[in-house]
């Protein structure tokens, strides 16, 4: 747990040093205020992620350092190798070239550090979709204070302007683009050979990478008039798409959880009255609140907890059946057995029963 936490300390410090940046440019009122209408998209597109990582959601510590390793490692790295490059050849090479390549690569790290070093947490997709966005999330929301901040020490109405571009017309803007290194590491988690493992998330690279080059391009460009054309016929649709293929991988997700738990049920690791209430969103909400009247906040988190688990053996075990896992597969599915025997205690405590179908 060393290596994780001290990730997560060197990132905040990175985001500190990026706001400390920001106020040393401009003035602090503006900082503020920047701060302020910065957060409202980030609440929207973070609370969307976690909308989608409802069926298995990823630890809570995960989402955290993903969210700090975009705020400040990626963001404090940008802002120095863009300047330079923007000082040495120009503001439209840091927008067009060195921007899309720099930024994508350190939001990238991220994920490639969970597929390489926690692999287990990456069941798929959804799970990559997750991070990247956390990442991207985190990015958007320091480089807005930055922007806005900017834009307000200008002018009232260019601070205006500023937000409703950023922040009301294109939040997506950086989730989209590092959403598609998302899927690869997503679709990489589900490769045995490591060429796979590498290829997969340098295709999701060059292809955000090139949709990053064409947005900034298209602000950039002959004044910036083909800015609505790009963002109508290219990122309007690439969102759709992408948003229809994260709620496919969803679908994909229930299919499997409830193709494992009858065999989960037959097996003994669970009761088979169980089944019913693991098997839909509605059923599992059911089961919260009727531990949380009987047994308050407390039962109804170990409820969740046990859900939760539930849920990450059968992404597992689809795995392993798959021959997606390799070597690992013993050590891990012995680590979520154990997991899901202390969950089911606390679930199945006095204060924590099950539901009885009406």
């Amino acid at each position: 747990m060393l290596w994780p936490v001290l990730g997560a300390v060197l990132a905040a410090v990175c985001c500190v040093a990026v706001i400390g940046i920001a106020v040393t440019e401009v003035s602090r009122e503006a900082v503020i205020v920047a701060a302020v209408l910065a957060l409202l998209p980030v609440m929207v597109l973070v609370s969307t992620f976690l909308w989608l990582d409802r069926w298995e959601p990823e630890p809570g510590h995960n989402l955290l350092f993903a969210f700090l390793w975009g705020a400040g490692v990626a963001t404090l790295g940008a802002l120095l190798i863009n300047s330079a490059v923007g000082v040495t050849y120009g503001p439209n090479a840091s927008a067009v070239i060195s921007a899309p390549v720099v930024e994508e690569a350190l939001k990238g790290l991220f994920l490639l550090g969970m597929l390489f070093f926690n692999r287990r947490q990456l069941d798929g997709v959804v799970d990559g979709v997750v991070y990247a966005g956390m990442t991207a999330a985190g990015f958007a929301f320091v480089e807005n204070i930055l922007y806005l901040g900017r834009a307000f020490d200008i002018d009232m109405s260019e601070g205006w302007l500023t937000f409703v571009l950023r922040g009301v017309v294109t939040p997506f803007a950086h989730p989209l683009f590092t959403v598609f290194i998302g899927v690869a590491v997503g679709l990489a988690a589900r490769r045995r050979r490591v060429g796979a493992r590498l290829l997969l998330p340098a295709l999701g690279y060059v292809v955000a990478v090139a949709l990053h080059a064409l947005w900034n391009g298209a602000a950039v460009w002959n004044d910036g008039s083909a800015f609505f054309s790009v963002y109508l016929m290219v990122m309007v649709p690439l969102f759709a798409g992408m948003a229809g293929l994260a709620l496919w991988q969803r679908r994909r997700e229930r299919r499997i959880i409830a193709e494992q738990l009858p065999r989960f049920a037959a097996a003994g690791w669970i009761g088979k009255d169980e089944v019913p209430w693991l098997t839909s969103m509605r059923a599992r909400r059911r089961w919260r609140r009727t531990a949380a009247r009987s047994g308050g906040s407390k039962a109804a988190r170990a409820v969740a907890e046990y859900q939760t688990v539930i849920t990450e053996l059968a992404f597992l075990s689809d795995r392993i059946v798959r021959g997606l896992v390799g070597h690992d597969a013993p050590r891990w599915h012995a680590e979520v057995m154990h997991e899901l025997a202390d969950a089911r205690s606390r679930a199945f405590s006095a204060n924590a029963p099950r539901p009885v179908r009406s």
